[in-house]
């Protein structure tokens, strides 16, 4: 047997409670003067911009306890589910679609940071701040992108792809910019199969759904179709179109998920279905530029906690002790 095993502190050194309390002591001297680590992360920076138009307000959803939802109350819902998915020092700008352009709410701020101003603004989107009731969606997209350049932001446009008034026979109009250049993700809202679109009176109050005759059903400006020659009272001149008023179902919506595809591949932007409140973190983040975030990493937490630990798990096992050990009376002389 060595001779530092006979001396007292030789048995000291050789106890459990001893080593875990010197090693607590050494953890909270490096909770001491250890300083944080520099960290780099991947962050993403948005400009988010959301459909507020009449077709959004569509009930083809549920919410998770079983009741009807609006497109447009899923898409606020996915936007604040989204907002702490993602890392913090990434920045989020805000917009509303109507008409045919989207109105900038505010430029980038950071997510968790500003967390309550932010998530308060997409809870408050409402469709009565729309100040038009077309909803020309292509051209919308053509000026978000614009506008996500000017921002120096990746592009998330929400919106169930219906265009008030249709689109003329020649399709969707040409993009100007490059496609690409402005990387980002088109979600399409809405269900698949066709929904009456609410109806409201001026006061906001809902009095029901849109007819066949309350909707502008066909888009009769630009050239006619290719069928229109065989059309009832067509007329070169006079009745480009046609002489009967045009059928269509344009009163009812649903998705238009092959047109928003198109203009998908059209301006070089992903595209994704809005499935429900938590389906937008994955998409976005495969569609997004990733952006290196300077950071720190503290490690003092972590090692106080665990000194803390090895100090609470030291007298636990000596309490332990004390209790299976037995009593031994002293003799009495």
């Amino acid at each position: 047997m060595s001779v530092w095993a006979e001396l007292p502190f030789g048995k000291n050194l050789r106890d459990r409670r001893f080593q875990a309390l010197a090693a607590a002591l050494l953890l909270a001297g490096l909770a001491i003067v250890v300083p944080p680590l520099p960290l780099t992360r991947s962050g993403v920076s948005v400009l988010a911009v959301v459909d507020i138009t009449g077709s959004m307000n569509v009930r083809d959803y549920n919410t998770r306890d079983g009741r009807p939802a609006s497109r447009l109350d899923i898409a606020k819902a996915a936007l604040r589910d989204l907002l702490p998915e993602l890392p913090c020092g990434s920045r989020l700008a805000l917009a509303l679609f109507t008409e045919r352009r989207p109105f900038l709410l505010f430029a980038p701020i950071e997510v968790c940071a500003d967390f309550a101003p932010l998530d308060g603004a997409i809870a408050a989107l409402d469709w009565r701040m729309a100040w038009e009731g077309d909803s020309r969606v292509a051209s919308g997209l053509h000026r978000a992108i614009t506008m996500a350049g000017e921002l120096d932001t990746d592009l998330l446009f929400i919106t169930d792809g219906q265009e008030t008034p249709p689109l003329p026979a020649n399709g969707i109009p040409p993009f100007e910019g490059r496609p690409g250049a402005v990387r980002g993700l088109i979600v399409g809202a809405g269900g698949h199969a066709l929904a009456p679109i609410p109806k409201f009176n001026d006061r906001g109050r809902e009095t029901g759904f849109y007819a066949e005759t309350d909707v502008q059903q066909e888009n009769r400006f630009g050239p006619p179709p290719a069928d229109a020659e065989s059309r009832e009272g067509y007329n070169p001149r006079n009745a480009p179109f046609g002489g009967a008023a045009a059928r269509g179902e344009e009163h009812l919506s649903s998705v238009r998920e092959p047109h928003l595809k198109a203009l998908a591949a059209q301006t070089g932007l992903a595209y994704a279905h809005l499935d429900g409140p938590d389906s937008l973190r994955a998409p976005l983040l495969a569609a997004a530029t990733p952006r290196p975030l300077p950071g720190r990493l503290d490690p003092r937490p972590f090692l106080g906690a665990a000194a803390l630990a090895l100090v609470l798990a030291s007298f636990l096992a000596g309490a332990r002790r004390a209790r299976l050990t037995p009593f031994t009376p002293s003799r009495m002389s």
